[in-house]
């Protein structure tokens, strides 16, 4: 997608060889005409796939995950990272290291929004490291749902999370893939 990698070589910061900061346009400040055509361009790439649910892990993937799921019509649900008085108490939940917070939290997704029958996208902003990810894709299996595919707005290819998820057998879709981040230098794949 052209005009994010443009926004990311005008508004990314490298903050080191593993850490591309994107507040700007995706983590802390949302640009939402820029979110509107990532949702759209997921919508097209899984539009054939008869999508009745997208699913995200709060919180920078939700706007992502919105406006993709108002593209194919359907709810989005995405799984909570705290445990509040009102948490659904049977919600399928995974333990999972967050590589740019570097804790550890659990992800809890309530059964009440998730069904066997469901046909399900999972949308991301970033996968590096893919704990997060791996967590979510087990929660959806968990649920009995079928996990169509796995839309990420950036994919790290440098870091291993995106090859453990296809490694699964699960289909990708990366907006913008980025080869390296050395020498303070975005470097895109292909």
């Amino acid at each position: 997608m052209e005009a994010l990698k443009k926004r990311i070589l005008e508004e990314g910061v490298v903050a080191s060889d593993q850490v591309l900061k994107l507040d700007g346009l995706l983590n802390h400040q949302v640009d939402p005409v820029l979110t509107m055509q990532m949702g759209k361009e997921f919508a097209e790439r899984f539009r054939d796939e008869n999508i009745t649910r997208v699913v995200t892990v709060e919180s920078s993937g939700i706007a992502v995950a919105f406006a993709t799921a108002y593209e194919l019509g359907v709810p989005l649900v995405f799984a909570r990272r705290k445990k509040t008085l009102l948490a659904d108490p049977d919600a399928l939940s995974e333990r999972v290291p967050s590589f740019t917070k570097g804790i550890v939290t659990d992800i809890m997704l309530s059964r009440q929004f998730i069904h066997e029958n469901d046909r399900v996208l999972f949308i991301d902003d970033i996968i590096a490291n893919g704990d997060a990810a791996r967590g979510m894709v087990k929660i959806i299996q968990r649920s009995g749902a079928h996990l169509v595919g796995f839309g990420v707005v950036v994919e790290k290819c440098f870091q291993a999370g995106a090859r453990t998820i296809r490694e699964q057998g699960i289909r990708i879709e990366s907006l913008v893939r980025i080869a390296s981040l050395s020498d303070g230098t975005v470097q895109f794949a292909e």
